[in-house]
């Protein structure tokens, strides 16, 4: 929401005639001015989603200052639900609705109207918890993220689309909520690769990797404090390079410094997430360091102890040598501006004898030349 203060022109014409008989005339800034070019507006960004994303949702009001912290100023946060507090100044607009079910939101078509109401750039969604708790089938909830973002599109052509491979569940009436919210994220990655296009690109954020339902939720559902600064800081990367991809002045452009010729580089790093006798899950995280915005990455990852990758997420598993495998990014999040992350996670299978998962990861990266 953005306002923006104006002096009534009744209120003129009243000062006008008061100072006239003085001899005095209206000086800037109260003078009516010719009208000037109109800012660019801003960029409307949709939270979508349930009761995790709007109530409160506070990991919303974290990046918002996040994102403003680095510059990122002409944003608006947009949506038919106002903010709930949080203790700190930011927008608080929302698409949040607690207890929504994102597959009611598809059948019962309720999306347009908020899409008229709010008109969204780029939209990030955290969806499908409620689903995943009333049984229903991952394909099912594919299936009304498919309709979802075929509605963003006829509102937008242009809709750029953040979705979440949504953080772990494990309340006490829901023993078989935890499995289910794994089968439903190992399934988002594909999805996003099939529904992705040039024009209105889908990228996945990994929400669920290295989030601790005992630590960083209160009920075993919705984020506490630290949970909301996991959600925050994992979104702000993705939604940060979101911003920053199509601007007028981006690195690459013609002319400016990190245009085409520098040279390309990038970093990984390796987290583990949780283990199990004979596996473990991992998430490696891509950071552009260069001054030109990537193309593309290659990460190779030399698990430790006999540790072999068995599959990949946000990535594509290539060659496997002696244990070393070659991930390639996964088209779309293979585009990464000077200082924009991502990350793709992996599951691998492990000897009986090996000890805490750790690997060795390098990243090379490509640029347009």
């Amino acid at each position: 929401m953005r306002v923006i203060g104006h002096l009534p022109l009744r209120a003129l014409l009243v000062l006008t005639a008061l100072l006239l008989p003085l001899g005095l005339t209206l000086t800037p800034p109260f003078a009516p001015r010719a009208a000037a070019a109109p800012d660019a507006a801003p960029v409307r960004i949709m939270p979508l989603g349930d009761s995790i994303t709007g109530s409160p949702g506070c990991w919303r009001a974290l990046l918002w200052n996040r994102l403003l912290d680095a510059g990122h100023t002409d944003i608006d946060f947009v949506g038919t639900l106002p903010g709930q507090g949080c203790g700190m100044a930011y927008d608080g607009d929302n698409e949040g609705h607690g207890g929504e079910l994102v597959t009611n939101l598809a059948d019962q078509n309720l999306l347009p109207g908020r899409l008229a109401a709010t008109r969204p750039d780029i939209v990030v969604m955290h969806f499908g918890t409620n689903d995943v708790w009333s049984g229903i089938s991952p394909d099912r909830i594919l299936a009304a993220y498919t309709e979802l973002v075929t509605q963003m599109r006829a509102a937008n052509p242009d809709t750029r689309l953040l979705v979440a491979q949504i953080i772990p569940m494990n309340p006490a009436g829901c023993t078989g909520c935890a499995q289910r919210v794994a089968d439903l994220n190992a399934r988002i990655p594909g999805w996003a690769a099939e529904t992705s296009t040039a024009r209105s690109p889908v990228a996945v954020v990994d929400q669920w990797t290295g989030f601790d339902t005992a630590a960083d939720t209160y009920d075993g559902v919705h984020p506490g404090d630290a949970g909301n600064e996991k959600i925050a800081a994992r979104w702000y990367p993705a939604l940060a390079a979101a911003l920053d991809q199509g601007g007028p002045g981006d690195p690459g452009d013609p002319g400016d410094p990190g245009g085409p010729g520098d040279d390309a580089t990038c970093t990984a790093s390796f987290r583990a997430g949780s283990a199990w006798q004979g596996g473990y899950q991992a998430e490696v995280t891509v950071q552009n360091t260069s001054a030109v915005a990537l193309t593309g990455w290659t990460v190779t990852v030399a698990p430790a102890d006999g540790a072999r990758l068995t599959q990949v997420w946000g990535g594509t598993l290539g060659t496997v040598d002696d244990g070393t495998a070659t991930v390639t990014d996964a088209g779309w999040n293979g585009a990464l501006a000077p200082g924009a992350s991502t990350s793709f996670g992996f599951i691998a299978s492990t000897p009986a004898t090996s000890g805490a998962p750790a690997a060795t990861v390098d990243c090379t990266a490509t640029a347009p030349f």
